[in-house]
């Protein structure tokens, strides 16, 4: 026996000798002081009812301990700990989002919680008592439930994604984990499957590989699914000794659009456009968007150029129609390249990159037309990329040139300015064309830096004229369209005229009708800040455009310069006499003064001056020279 037992069992027997010799003493006590057999019953009564109270107290404290020797009290303690764990538990399994089912070892459902009657749709009373099976959605064969028991016997636990039924027969993706129960001796009693609806997560997936692939406007594939069908294409046509043409799509003039009447109508008219090109294939041929207005279209089972070409001028005939968007009745042409294989590449990429530079052909050609790809396009194409990096280094070298051509006032023949024009003087090649490099410049963005490079230098060169008493009204250069729509135009310009310190009234900017039309608005801001210098503006390339009247009439412009192409009919083409005539009168009904460019002999200066027209610029009066070579002499008089 224990010191803890043997201290109990002597508590108990020194209780019960205690009990006896108190009751002795008290009855003992009471009996000599009382004579009166009631009072005696009395205080005997009262006696016992005290040792009954002072015994309870005594047997509650000696049981206390004796159940704490004998483990009672921890046994007690840790069935309450127990049952508040389980409370916890059940609390948890009918709280989380998760659905949780639990089988006997035979595999009937024997409970499952709140979220899988959310998750399936079916009750509580429809599940228990039957076998998970009930949940099958035929997604899975045979052989992948063996691997799962498998799983099961050999592991005691599986996890994966599985697809399963709800009660209304949509069949949804779970991610599940089962587990095998076994009890303290190692016997199988329970399995226990806790699974998440992962619908939402497959959504997102399918979405983002949707996205990178589709285009999220038009909904038609993009350049990246568009390149991979491609491939499969050509390896289609190489095993099968066939062909397949890509033709590039690309819509005129479309900025014009989205500029004026706002991105979202420029939105909506992509959208059209992809559905009538859908429209114009359908089956059996892929239509992309490859960027901006930019389309595609492949076309399998072709091997002849002339089947690409019908289908093209289809495109072109189609696109004429009017397009109904937000009110706005819109036309819009488009320009066609088309490469073929395998005459043209040998795969995707030069598929691709052919077609585009036959689109660079067919939209130099005027544009609303198509082309066919030749290698001659890929000398060019390899010709502009030299160009290209030769120009970059024609500019950290400084071989740019600037020539400058006269102005004349046509009634007096005096020469009053001058026209600044960009020459490049090549090492090997000479004095390179200005038609050679100046696109090139243009679609290389290269043009906004040389733009900036002639304006400081014809300020200068101004400036310099100016001291040595040389009388010019003014020097006219070119800003492209691309400076143009850039901010800090206003601020290059401030600049170089405050650095050469040259009379801001002096200069004149000149701008293209159609870089003014892009931006109309933009356009206004922009020559409302450089008027703000005290410089002057004028309209280049007039004619040549789609001007807007009641938008010329809000431009601060001083000056209107008609085209070359216009004048070099003159003055045997009626149609250039009526449109040269009717832009004259045009100018002087609005203020403006007239500037007529491209003139070659005297009998187009003599027609222009009976219409009026202010001043002549071309090589009846002398061509662009170094500002040393220029003639300062009266031009010859024009006959009256």
């Amino acid at each position: 026996m224990s010191a803890s037992s043997r201290n109990a069992l002597r508590a108990a027997l020194l209780y019960g000798l205690l009990s006896v010799v108190w009751l002795q003493i008290t009855d003992h006590f009471l009996s000599s002081f009382l004579d009166d057999p009631a009072q005696l019953a009395h205080w005997q009564l009262i006696n016992g009812y005290v040792w009954v109270f002072v015994s309870a107290a005594l047997i509650f404290v000696a049981r206390s301990r004796l159940l704490n020797i004998l483990g009672g009290g921890t046994s007690l303690k840790r069935q309450r700990q127990d049952r508040e764990r389980l409370r916890q538990a059940a609390a948890v399994f009918d709280c989380t989002r998760e659905g949780v089912l639990v089988t006997d070892r035979n595999g009937l459902i024997v409970h499952v919680n709140r979220a899988l009657v959310e998750i399936t749709g079916y009750t509580v009373a429809e599940v228990v008592g039957r076998r998970p099976n009930m949940f099958k959605s035929g997604h899975h064969d045979l052989e992948f439930y063996q691997s799962v028991f498998k799983s099961l016997q050999d592991a005691g636990n599986w996890q994966g994604e599985i697809w399963n039924r709800r009660k209304n027969g949509e069949i949804y993706p779970q991610w599940q984990t089962v587990r095998a129960i076994a009890d303290d001796k190692g016997r199988l009693t329970h399995y226990v499957a806790v699974f998440t609806d992962i619908s939402a997560i497959k959504n997102s997936q399918t979405e983002l590989v949707r996205l990178a692939h589709q285009d999220p406007l038009t909904d038609l594939p993009n350049r990246l699914l568009f390149t991979d069908r491609a491939e499969q294409a050509i390896a289609y046509a190489q095993r099968h000794k066939t062909g397949c043409a890509l033709l590039m799509i690309d819509l005129d003039h479309f900025k014009i659009i989205n500029d004026s009447l706002g991105h979202n109508v420029g939105d909506l008219l992509l959208k059209a456009v992809g559905e009538r090109l859908q429209g114009i294939f359908g089956k059996g041929y892929t239509v992309a968007r490859l960027g901006g207005d930019e389309f595609a279209v492949l076309i399998e089972s072709c091997s002849k150029a002339s089947q690409a070409e019908g289908l093209a001028q289809k495109v072109l005939e189609t696109m004429k129609a009017a397009f109904e968007i937000n009110q706005h009745q819109l036309f819009v042409s488009a320009s066609v390249g088309i490469s073929v294989f395998p005459g043209d590449a040998q795969n995707a990429e030069q598929l691709l990159r052919n077609a585009d530079s036959a689109l660079f052909k067919a939209k130099s050609s005027g544009r609303e037309g198509y082309a066919l790809y030749t290698e001659e396009l890929t000398v060019h194409a390899l010709n502009r990329i030299e160009v290209a990096s030769d120009l970059r280094r024609a500019l950290e070298l400084q071989e740019l040139r600037v020539y400058y051509q006269p102005v004349h006032d046509l009634k007096t023949s005096r020469l009053i300015g001058v026209e600044a024009l960009v020459r490049w003087q090549h090492p090997s090649r000479g004095l390179v064309p200005p038609g050679e490099f100046i696109p090139i410049a243009e679609r290389t963005g290269l043009i906004a830096e040389i733009d900036a490079w002639v304006l400081e230098q014809s300020c200068r060169q101004m400036c310099q004229w100016q001291a040595s008493g040389v009388n010019l009204s003014f020097v006219a250069v070119n800003i492209s369209s691309r400076l143009f729509a850039r901010p800090e135009l206003y601020t290059l310009v401030s600049t170089v005229l405050t650095d050469t310190g040259l009379d801001p009234a002096l200069l004149e900017l000149e701008v293209t009708e159609s870089a003014v039309m892009e931006d109309s608005q933009g356009a206004l801001d922009q020559m409302d800040r450089l008027r703000a210098l005290g410089l002057r503006l004028a309209i280049d390339d007039f004619g040549t455009g789609f001007s807007s009247l009641l938008r010329l009439k809000q431009l601060p412009v001083q000056k209107l310069k008609i085209d070359q192409g216009f004048v070099a009919g003159l003055p045997e083409d009626n149609d250039d006499v009526a449109i040269v005539r009717a832009v004259i009168a045009l100018s002087q009904s609005m203020g403006l003064q007239v500037h007529a460019e491209g003139i070659e002999h005297v009998e187009q200066a003599q027609l222009l001056l009976d219409f009026k027209c202010d001043l002549g610029q071309g090589y009846w009066f002398g061509r662009p020279v170094p500002a040393s070579e220029l003639d300062w002499q009266r031009a010859p008089a024009i006959r009256t």
